[in-house]
């Protein structure tokens, strides 16, 4: 774990920095402006829900989704904060995302941590616990998750990846009696979450039509990727927004950015997020960028350009195929004027990103 040690007047120019961090939550970021906060509350009200479930600790049991994934949890798996087994009623508490409209919404799209494009056969959150009190698995106990899928033929097992989705920073000054004190304080981040490849493989099962893999802990989202790799040559992208940028999100240092940029590889279930706002950016350039050389030339693919702008939404899609660089350059630019859209169809926009 990385834990940045600042002084409070430099937190917020410094916050602007990847930091990645080993503590996982699914807890959002609370946004600093309205319009931000508009689309957190959009976000969370059309979003993934949280399923619940209650299970005895004592025999375990098997909990099936309504997506249909199934979660096999063995008996005396929990653990309490002591390290103790806990008997009596469970509650385990699920959140799953298998489509690219529940990633948009979810703020959970599939990039590894160096902006690496993974193709995505579910994404997992679990949480248990008893009286309101959090719980996790006991040493070497593991649940065991079958999902859904049919993956191409050629695959026979694919990685797992952990998700982080907090960034932490640790700020020192002194408080009102001159004493030295120091203050930690989480943060979402804004590309939504951070996917590191994590020990083990999820395996296909032909019998079941399942990828089967072992959830070894809990509170820290998993996903079965994998990489997304079209042989030739990458670029950068360039996103300008040619309107209706928020000047808020070059300052939005946690959670969700005012504006927003996503690309769907054609035909695939991944989902980039260019998060990186564009610096020093003259009018009609304002916009975010991609990774640097991430982005493979000739790949099809749909973009979908979010705003909120003094409490109203604006969006475009917008359906490419990335070009080469211009001669003498070293990016790719593609243009976006993001029209005001009522808050149905900015939701219909999303979910068509799902057929892209």
């Amino acid at each position: 774990m990385k834990t940045l040690s600042l002084k409070p007047l430099f937190l917020s120019a410094i916050a602007a920095l990847s930091i990645i961090s080993c503590n996982k939550s699914d807890a959002p970021e609370t946004p600093q402006n309205r319009d931000a906060a508009l689309i957190t509350e959009f976000f969370a009200k059309n979003g993934p829900a949280v399923e619940r479930f209650t299970v005895d600790a004592s025999t375990g049991g098997v909990i099936s989704t309504s997506k249909g994934t199934k979660y096999k949890i063995p008996a005396g798996a929990f653990v309490n904060a002591s390290g103790q087994v806990v008997t009596g009623n469970v509650v385990v508490d699920i959140k799953e995302i298998t489509k690219v409209s529940e990633m948009i919404l979810g703020n959970k799209p599939s990039t590894t941590t160096d902006g690496g494009i993974l193709v995505s056969y579910g994404e997992f959150f679990v949480k248990a616990s008893q009286n309101n009190n959090q719980l996790q698995l006991k040493k070497d106990s593991a649940v065991l998750v079958q999902v859904i899928a049919k993956p191409a033929a050629q695959i026979r097992e694919m990685p797992i990846w952990d998700g982080d989705s907090l960034v932490t920073y640790t700020s020192t000054g002194y408080d009102h009696e001159n004493t030295a004190v120091t203050i930690t304080q989480q943060y979402a981040v804004n590309k939504g979450i951070q996917w590191t490849q994590a020990n083990g493989y999820a395996l296909f099962n032909g019998t079941t039509g399942t990828l089967d893999f072992k959830l070894d802990s809990l509170l820290n989202w998993r996903n079965c990727d994998v990489l997304y790799n079209i042989p030739g040559v990458k670029t950068t992208v360039m996103g300008y927004f040619a309107n209706n940028f928020n000047e808020e999100t070059s300052a939005a240092y946690g959670g969700e950015q005012p504006s927003m940029l996503f690309f769907k590889p054609k035909n695939e279930n991944s989902l980039v997020k260019l998060y990186n706002v564009i610096l020093n950016a003259p009018a009609g350039k304002k916009g975010f960028h991609s990774y640097q050389t991430s982005i493979p030339i000739g790949l099809e693919g749909t973009f979908l350009a979010i705003s909120a702008v003094n409490g109203k939404f604006y969006a475009e899609m917008k359906d490419v195929t990335i070009a080469a660089p211009l001669a003498g350059k070293t990016y790719t630019g593609v243009t976006f004027d993001p029209q005001e859209v009522s808050e149905t169809a900015l939701l219909a926009l999303i979910n068509q990103m799902n057929s892209k």
